[in-house]
């Protein structure tokens, strides 16, 4: 009897620990929600216009530069430059910014000349806006160039921040499902070993693709390496609306691992279930919170719907993993009997409110049709459709299986076809990490003048440096060049002429000269108008030394 009443004693006193711990978690939660901004949602923006107007000739020198953009953005400390004919600074101290305007003192007794504005800014969902134009005071004269840092973040960054994500999703997943199995679906006679390991694994994945998206977050919006990351940097990330959301997600982290340790365990009460599911509801809303959602034209829409997406998400995918890797393996025949039935109407609630959240979120942030082809997002928005297909194609082949009872006889059928469903679902993730960093479709399409939507990327090889070259919109009429030079092991390479010219043989048009702004050492920009549609031919020369210089040609299909 002293055995089983010390047996009881320690229970309570886990449980009771277990709510502690949880309640602590919640504190560090409502603290970074105390510390949010409360700054307004809005969309991916992009500069509408500027006064004074790109390439435009004023009589004297302004007292300020005003840049409008489509919505409200904040700023990147040091990112927001103007550039006197001579290449010193010509602003004076700190830009404002309120809402989509952002007012950047100049000295108007300035030298006549030609002045080059660049900025870099961070919209509302979280991305880095960046962009030059020139301006000329009296008479045009040779542009300057800007010796201030880079304002493009290294594209190892880039590439991280898509692995984050990636992991961040697996981590849910893994988390997820041996959480929702062990607490209603898990045989009392198999040992929970297995699933815990696995749910503790995914816990300490989520944590890490949630640290790292906080550390990746300064470069990718400041600019910069993997490492270039300051103390006022990541104050400046912690302080937005990002880094909150980030930062409430650990807090519901760590108050579900105290209520997570009795449910490995054992069977856990009610109460501590429906604390658990509180907790975890809650930190879905912290993806959308720091993405694209919370910046739609219907955020509250938006991040509702992503939220349900992201949970029948994790419930589906998880499941399938503790049934391929746990319940079809170990379960006898009558186990499975009970089991499955259960998973498959489960399953298929899952499907349905994936099917049905992903429909609306598609409609808010592709908004037309046409963008659905046209724009980078809607064709990966159409590829992860057909690759859902496949595997919904799949899922209903397993629910067959469940149907006609043959899958507790022959669980190596069911086995496969789960199988099958998880690696689809793989590549589905690969590209659902991929979608949340591309511009929206709504965006895209119009851009900032109403210009049809497009974009054209890609990276030559030559003897003396790697160059990106980037077109936008890659349509008829004008268009935007950016060039960049990297070397082998990915560094910027200082470029010190640059020189471009695009033609179209098949219409008779001979190389129309790309007059191309140096920006930074590695970095140049330019302006071109393209009369006609086709396959045109762009060719750059870049020359890094006085007898260093390489050529490099691209053919751009111009719609």
């Amino acid at each position: 009897m002293a055995g089983m009443t010390a047996a009881v004693s320690r229970r309570h006193d886990r449980r009771w620990l277990a709510r502690v711990g949880a309640a602590a978690g919640l504190l560090l939660t409502v603290v970074a929600l105390l510390l949010a901004p409360a700054t307004p949602a809005s969309a991916h923006a992009v500069l509408v216009s500027s006064s004074p107007a790109a390439s435009a000739v004023v009589p004297s020198g302004p007292a300020e530069v005003v840049l409008t953009f489509s919505e409200g953005v904040r700023k990147v400390p040091g990112k927001v430059r103007v550039i006197a004919p001579d290449g010193s600074r010509a602003d004076r101290g700190e830009p404002s910014f309120r809402g989509a305007v952002v007012t950047i003192p100049v000295d108007p007794a300035g030298a006549r000349g030609t002045y080059l504005v660049s900025y870099r800014v961070i919209s509302a969902d979280s991305h880095p806006v960046s962009g030059a134009f020139t301006y000329s005071v009296g008479a045009p004269s040779p542009p300057p160039a800007d010796s201030g840092s880079d304002n493009r973040a290294d594209p190892v960054v880039g590439n991280a921040v898509k692995v984050a994500k990636y992991l961040g999703y697996a981590g849910l997943l893994l988390l997820v499902g041996p959480a929702l199995v062990l607490a209603a679906l898990w045989p009392r006679r198999l040992s929970r070993r297995g699933p815990a390991r696995l749910a503790w694994a995914g816990l300490g994945l989520l944590t890490v693709a949630t640290v790292a998206d906080l550390w990746l977050q300064v470069p990718y919006t400041a600019g910069g390496g993997l490492f270039d990351v300051t103390g006022a940097g990541l104050g400046d990330v912690l302080g937005s609306t990002f880094g909150t959301a980030h930062l409430v997600r650990l807090g519901l982290l760590a108050a579900a691992a105290f209520l997570l340790r009795p449910l490995f365990a054992g069977p856990v009460g009610r109460t501590d279930g429906i604390i658990l599911a509180i907790l975890g509801g809650a930190a879905l809303f912290t993806w959308p919170l720091a993405g694209h959602p919370a910046a739609s034209p219907a955020p509250a829409v938006s991040v509702l719907v992503d939220a349900v997406h992201l949970g029948s998400m994790a419930v589906w995918l998880g499941g399938l993993v503790m049934l391929a890797g746990f319940l079809l393996p170990r379960a006898d025949e009558r186990e499975l009997g009970a089991i499955l039935p259960i998973w498959s109407r489960w399953a298929a609630l899952a499907v349905a409110a994936l099917l049905l959240a992903g429909t609306v979120q598609g409609l808010i942030e592709v908004a037309t049709p046409k963008a659905l082809v046209d724009t980078t997002y809607g064709r990966l928005l159409l590829a992860k459709i057909v690759l859902f297909a496949a595997v919904i194609g799949v899922a209903a082949y397993s629910r067959a299986l469940v149907r006609r009872r043959t899958a507790q006889g022959r669980p190596d059928r069911m086995r496969r076809a789960v199988w099958v469903e998880l690696a689809i679902t793989a590549v589905v993730l690969g590209v659902s990490a991929t979608l949340v960093q591309t511009t929206p479709a709504r965006t895209a399409e119009t851009g900032a003048a109403g210009t049809p939507a497009g974009y054209f990327s890609t990276t030559l090889a030559s003897p003396v440096a790697s160059i990106q070259v980037e077109l936008d919109p890659a349509a008829k009429g004008n268009n935007s060049v950016h060039l960049y030079a990297y070397t082998k092991d990915n560094r910027p390479q200082p470029v010190q002429e640059w020189k471009g010219t695009a033609a179209l043989p098949s219409a008779g048009i001979e190389p129309i000269t790309i007059p191309l702004l140096p920006l930074t050492d590695n970095h140049a920009t330019g302006e071109i108008n393209l009369p006609a549609s086709g396959e045109w031919q762009f060719r750059f020369t870049v020359r890094t030394s006085d007898i260093d210089q390489a050529t490099v040609t691209v053919t751009v299909p111009i719609s």
